[in-house]
């Protein structure tokens, strides 16, 4: 058997040391799992990780596309009210980082009933301070679409 030389073993062993780096990190972080390519190879190291991450975007959606509870909560924005949970109004921080970012105190969130939830559910109508600046969230803000009025 032919021995390996030591530089190509080291080599082996950073290339592997980088894609487990870049494999925690997505894990950890969120995001791709990409290694920088290493002195002597041509290609970056991928890892793949399976932990899901968010991507940082807002879609968009019809305003008739919406469901009916959904209409109902941007009849009410539109009238000030009266709101169904105490909650309904309050500053929404956008910690997430999706939406576009504004001044504390620019967004407020509204809940869109759920039937059949014993709470206030997951899906709200976030409103930010422009014109029919809404967006809406199925899924308690891993997701956001602005909510077009025009279609």
């Amino acid at each position: 058997m032919k021995a390996t030389p030591h530089h190509m073993l080291r080599s082996s062993r950073l290339v592997r040391t980088a894609a487990l780096a870049a494999l925690t990190s997505a894990l950890f972080i969120g995001g791709p799992a990409v290694a920088a390519p290493l002195a002597g190879h041509t290609a970056p190291v991928a890892a793949t990780a399976h932990a899901s991450y968010t991507v940082k975007s807002v879609g968009s959606v019809c305003q008739s596309g919406l469901p009916s509870q959904a209409q109902d909560t941007l009849r009410l924005i539109d009238s000030n009210g009266p709101f169904p949970y105490p909650k309904d109004g309050t500053v929404f921080s956008n910690r997430e980082g999706v939406l576009p970012e504004q001044d504390s105190g620019y967004y407020h969130e509204y809940t869109v009933k759920t039937p059949g939830s014993p709470d206030r559910g997951a899906r709200r109508v976030i409103s930010g301070e422009g014109d029919h600046e809404d967006y809406y969230t199925q899924d308690h803000y891993a997701t956001f679409n602005k909510i077009d009025f025009g279609c």
